[in-house]
């Protein structure tokens, strides 16, 4: 059927990315900005050591200790990120699963995770090892869009939303889950925590199609069962329709969770 083609175009896509396309992202208003708030939100202090969880190329960890003359481990799971993140200099380089960090208890003064916890088998476990890597009274920053928190100008709406939704739920193993990191952190005692809410507007198409491949989405749900096809063609067309006339627009809400561990945390 013609739609595998362009299934098969954007899983092709997804492989290609490489530190390049990686880069780019992080230098867009959008994402250059959120990820300072980032870093920010860590308070580092200079002598201070702090973990980046899902560093990719390790971008963000050598801006943060260049920008705050910190100590930053970069941790990736994927060998040929955690390749990439050390040919830029970085002095410690980690390859590890975010469910089962290597290092002792307490060691951490800070810990960040950005779009990680979305993706990941078990994000509850995982939470529980950033906080145990954590120092008593320690800084805990995470980012994540939330699902539950985007729209889609084409002319059906529920036809939109429909696919938005699968998105949320299935595309993304924790897709709608980021509103839900203030409630986590509270169950663990965290205090001073605290929500931030940056909206990604998209009006470019090229840009969430090379990037997002949201056009693919429906025909991605075929494959799973989740949609018929022609119920994925007409999105196609209504998608295209939209940018023609000029009224394509994407948006996306992303979520910055921060807190400050207990005096407990760490030591349990």
């Amino acid at each position: 059927m013609p739609h595998n083609n362009d299934t098969d175009r954007g899983r092709a896509r997804y492989q290609e990315w490489d530190e390049t396309v990686l880069d780019a992202l992080a230098r867009s208003n959008f994402y250059a900005s959120y990820k300072s708030r980032l870093r920010e939100l860590l308070m580092p202090q200079p002598g201070g050591r702090y973990l980046d969880v899902g560093a990719g190329t390790g971008r963000a960890a050598d801006q943060l200790s260049e920008e705050y003359g910190v100590d930053v481990v970069a941790l990736d799971r994927s060998v040929r990120m955690a390749r990439l993140a050390a040919s830029r200099g970085l002095p410690q380089v980690v390859r590890a699963d975010a469910h089962r960090l290597p290092f002792a208890t307490g060691v951490f003064d800070g810990v960040s995770a950005d779009r990680v916890l979305q993706h990941l088998d078990d994000p509850e476990a995982a939470l529980e090892e950033l906080v145990r890597v954590l120092r008593a009274g320690g800084r805990l920053v995470l980012a994540d869009p939330d699902y539950d928190l985007q729209a889609l100008e084409i002319e059906d709406q529920d036809l939109a939303r429909r696919v938005l939704r699968y998105r949320a739920d299935v595309m993304v193993r924790n897709g709608a889950s980021a509103h839900r990191q203030a409630g986590r952190l509270a169950d663990r005692g965290f205090e001073e925590i605290d929500v931030e809410a940056r909206t990604l507007v998209i009006r470019r198409p090229d840009v969430v199609d090379n990037v997002l491949m949201l056009r693919d989405w429906a025909h991605h749900a075929v494959d799973r069962g989740c949609l018929p096809l022609s119920e994925a063609e007409r999105f196609v067309r209504q998608f295209d329709q939209s940018v023609a006339a000029g009224k394509f627009t994407y948006v996306l809400t992303f979520l910055l969770t921060s807190g400050r561990a207990p005096a407990r945390a760490g030591r349990h």
